[in-house]
């Protein structure tokens, strides 16, 4: 569940990417809510992916405006202690 402070997160996600999987597994245990845009199934959001990010790659993950990158990325926010300041900026 998102907390009510929270910044609306968005993954761009392939169902049967293993970094996908991990980067909602963090994002799950610090109780955030997240939404999936399944580029498997959508030609236009895999182009809006793209077109936003300058990536191929998934997932991609926006934490409110901020482009966090992917699975390693959001993981390396964690690790220097900035993810849950981002997580709780008003948003």
């Amino acid at each position: 569940m998102t907390q009510p402070s929270s910044p609306k997160t968005q993954m761009y996600s392939s169902s049967i990417c293993p970094y996908c999987m991990m980067a909602s597994r963090l994002l799950s245990s610090k109780g955030v809510e997240v939404e999936i845009l399944d580029v498997d199934r959508s030609a236009a959001l895999r182009a809006q992916m793209q077109a936003r990010t300058g990536r191929t790659s998934v997932p991609q993950i926006f934490i409110g405006e901020t482009h966090v990158g992917g699975c390693d990325d959001l993981h390396a926010l964690d690790r220097a202690g900035k993810l849950d300041a981002l997580l709780a900026a008003t948003p």
